[in-house]
């Protein structure tokens, strides 16, 4: 969160502004920042919609993830924030509409909608079956929301395990850069 408070838990971080809030160009330096230190060969971040949940948190951190990718590599902006480095590709994690039928029920009943995107455009779908502890542990510490209601991880930790493993195995993205989205080709024409 980067200091930031969470949209929907303002205490999350008092006296701070909410995530959401924050000027576009002020949440791009800050992770151009992570990027130029880190130096990583992909940059993952949420679908333009918020993935799942449409999160306006998950939303803003999409806007500012773009802006970032490429700004990272250009040695003009963002001079303070270290050594121009641009990751080799950009990936939207997602969810394809014909695995959220279950998820979907699921959020239905707690008066949530589901926003997944159509198969086509995922492009990725890895098996993180051998990381299922991990990833759990990982959702449980979203304590704010495991404890509440309607959030998606309060609604996976009501689940059994076994009704639970299939939801959460496979992580699905879209890649989104260098223009690999599926059906288009770069126009080249200047």
């Amino acid at each position: 969160m980067l200091g930031y408070a969470d949209a929907r838990v303002p205490e999350s971080a008092p006296g701070r502004p909410r995530l959401c809030d924050t000027p576009i160009d002020e949440l791009a330096e800050a992770i151009v920042a992570h990027i130029r230190a880190v130096r990583p060969q992909i940059l993952i971040t949420h679908d333009a919609y918020g993935q799942l949940t449409g999160h306006p948190d998950h939303v803003r951190t999409h806007q500012a993830a773009l802006l970032a990718f490429h700004a990272a590599g250009l040695e003009h902006r963002y001079p303070d924030a270290g050594p121009p480095w641009r990751p080799q590709a950009l990936y939207a994690a997602t969810h394809p509409h014909s695995r959220a039928g279950t998820l979907s029920a699921l959020m239905k009943r707690v008066g949530k909608t589901t926003l997944s995107v159509p198969d086509e455009q995922v492009t990725t779908a890895v098996d993180v079956g051998s990381h299922l502890d991990q990833k759990w542990r990982a959702i449980l510490a979203h304590r704010s929301q495991v404890t509440r209601e309607r959030p998606l991880p309060g609604i996976l930790s009501r689940l059994a395990p076994v009704d639970r493993e299939p939801l959460i195995r496979t992580e699905y993205f879209t890649r989104l850069s260098p223009d690999h989205m599926p059906g288009m080709r770069p126009n080249l024409a200047i």
